[in-house]
């Protein structure tokens, strides 16, 4: 985050394992007329401590605690800058805490409640603490987070690791950073119930060894406090854009932007070299692309907080497509509007449940680019529960028809069916999905694979695992509810025949059962047939088996083909231990 210029057109971790090798990464690609494409050194480097570096005014615990991930999924909420810059204060932020709430954005799922830099006085206390502005938090920090709380949302706060904050350092006023202070500050926020700091290196000088040594101190200094804080960094404020340079963020911290600030633009035209102009929402993806495979659980490649609905620069198509995007790529959703005074169409687009669902896929992949024909682009994503997101996108300026085979999409020969997430229009294909894109626009779609096309009712047949060429078998003949099906050698007994009865897959009297709240890994078994769609299935045309109420579909356990293997529900993969024939 750096100053506005008129020129300016749950899982349990000890210590996150680093995302991949701390080396930089090249990727080059180019387009077919001029326009931004990032050009990334492959450049090995090691994360040194930088020299000079003064030590923390606290002693460090003595052992990391044990702690929560703070952000398994994507973080949902808002952040003060994009539209107040410093013009923020206790009742505003209060308020808008409050219009969390009540426009449903907390019911969609939004958290946290991010106040950014102009929060602190110039200068520390006389023990070296942190303070709030009191002109405009005159009731302090503390008290401003446990009001947040109070709504069932979560407190953020922005910091900087260098010699001073963004404000700070353009107003040429003396600086409160973190560095030498990292525990200090931590513990302090700790103490005022922090669950997410954004820290800001708003200054030009520093090499990407040096900015990744002070923000793991701080990323260090966080996790000692033993509480789940979500820890965002920018190392593009002010700087060269060094963040697609360097693998190696995701060891200390859970996301980190990736380039310069987002202007609410389309487009900017700005260079990923040039570290005094904006990128628009095209130059954002240009950018972030390439990175993609640095994102995972936990793990998060950042373009920056939303544009949509900031001073209604955007066109409402354009708001769709920037969410739309942002959902693909897997992003943290950090609104930067006035929620408190946003339009009803705004609020559409922030809280579409189809779309915050594919930001939120427990895969947690970004969406590849696989088709690039100038101003249209096609980009996949693949999701858990073996269907995919495909975004037809319109960089152009004129409406033009868009289109991508399911091969693009990544889904095999067969029948697919879709949804369009924004219009609700649904179909079915067994080649290609057609749009026409509007000027800047979007079409979204979630397509599945196969048919809800059940077994012919009243056939009997066994089901063969592909892997094994073992059947699904009732162990022993047993019928108590809660028996679980392993696979066998196939033998023709009764406990290996299989009736379907419209949706359903019964043996032995018992239909085949996920129990309540099945997720990937849990046990099949069978249960009294009451023809809930916890027992309903379906046959995909690759040989796979989708439960109805999952998702998921039925798996051999950890593709093993010894007697006696148990069957569970996995992520759709269409592997050979998830392919089941008819005999």
């Amino acid at each position: 985050m750096t100053p506005r210029r008129d020129t300016d057109v749950r899982r349990v971790v000890q210590a996150r394992p680093r995302a991949a090798s701390a080396e930089e990464t090249s990727v080059s690609r180019t387009r077919p007329r001029p326009r931004l494409r990032v050009l990334a050194l492959a450049l090995a480097l090691l994360v040194a401590p930088a020299a000079g570096l003064a030590a923390p005014a606290a002693p460090a615990a003595a052992a990391t605690p044990t702690v929560e991930e703070p952000a398994p999924l994507p973080p949902l909420g808002w952040n003060s800058w994009n539209t107040f810059y410093c013009n923020i204060n206790e009742q505003m932020v209060r308020q808008t805490a409050d219009a969390m709430v009540s426009s449903g954005m907390a019911a969609a799922g939004y958290q946290y409640v991010v106040v950014d830099d102009c929060w602190m006085q110039d200068t520390r206390d006389a023990n070296g603490n942190l303070r709030a502005n009191t002109s405009r938090f005159p009731s302090g920090m503390k008290a401003l987070g446990d009001y947040i709380h109070s709504k069932g949302l979560k407190f953020g706060i922005y910091h900087a690791p260098r010699e001073k904050t963004c404000d700070q350092y353009f107003g040429n006023r003396p600086g409160t950073s973190s560095n030498g202070y990292e525990t200090r500050d931590a513990q302090l926020f700790a103490s005022w119930g922090v669950d997410y700091v954004k820290h800001d290196w708003c200054d030009p000088r520093g090499t990407v060894t040096e900015q990744a040594a002070l923000f793991k101190k701080f990323g260090d200094a966080l996790k000692t406090t033993g509480r789940p804080i979500v820890y965002s960094i920018n190392p593009n404020s002010a700087h060269t854009n060094t963040a697609p340079t360097y693998s190696g963020w995701g060891a200390f911290a859970d996301m980190w932007r990736t380039s310069e600030d987002l202007k609410d633009a389309w487009s900017t035209g700005c260079p990923p070299s040039d570290h005094w102009c904006f990128v628009g929402i095209t130059e954002a993806l240009d950018i972030i692309e390439p990175m993609r495979e640095w994102t995972r659980p936990g793990q998060y490649n950042d373009p920056d907080m939303l544009m949509v609905g900031v001073r209604n620069t955007l066109t409402p198509t354009e708001n769709r497509a920037h969410m739309s995007m942002w959902a693909m790529l897997s992003a943290p959703l950090i609104a930067g509007n006035d929620i408190r005074s946003m339009s009803a169409d705004v609020r559409a687009v922030l809280t579409n449940r189809d779309v915050l669902a594919i930001d939120q896929d427990p895969l947690v992949r970004q969406a590849d680019r696989v088709r690039d024909d100038g101003d249209a682009e096609v980009w996949s994503k693949p999701l858990a529960d073996g269907s995919v997101a495909v975004a037809l996108l319109n960089r152009g300026g004129s409406s033009r028809s868009i289109s991508a085979t399911l091969a693009e999409a990544g889904l095999g020969a067969g029948t697919a069916t879709y949804r369009e997430l924004w219009t609700g229009a649904t179909g079915q294909t067994s080649d290609r999905i057609t749009a026409t894109v509007p000027a800047h626009g979007v079409a979204l779609y979630r397509v599945t694979p196969g048919t809800t096309t059940p077994p012919p009712t009243g056939s009997t047949t066994t089901l063969v695992s592909a892997a094994s060429g073992r059947c699904l078998d009732a162990p022993n003949g047993a019928t108590a509810n809660g028996t679980r099906p392993v696979i066998w050698d196939c033998n023709g007994g009764t406990n290996q025949r299989w009736t379907a009865d419209g949706a359903t897959l019964r043996v032995l009297g018992r239909c085949l059962d996920a129990p309540a709240g099945a997720t990937a890994g849990t046990a099949v078994q069978l249960y009294d047939c009451h023809g809930g769609t916890n027992q309903q299935w379906t046959a995909q045309p690759n040989g796979t088996i989708r439960g109805v109420a999952s998702g998921l579909c039925l798996d051999v356990d950890r593709n093993l083909t010894a007697n006696g293997t148990g069957v569970l529900l996995w992520t759709c993969t269409g592997a050979a231990n998830q392919v089941w024939s008819r005999r």
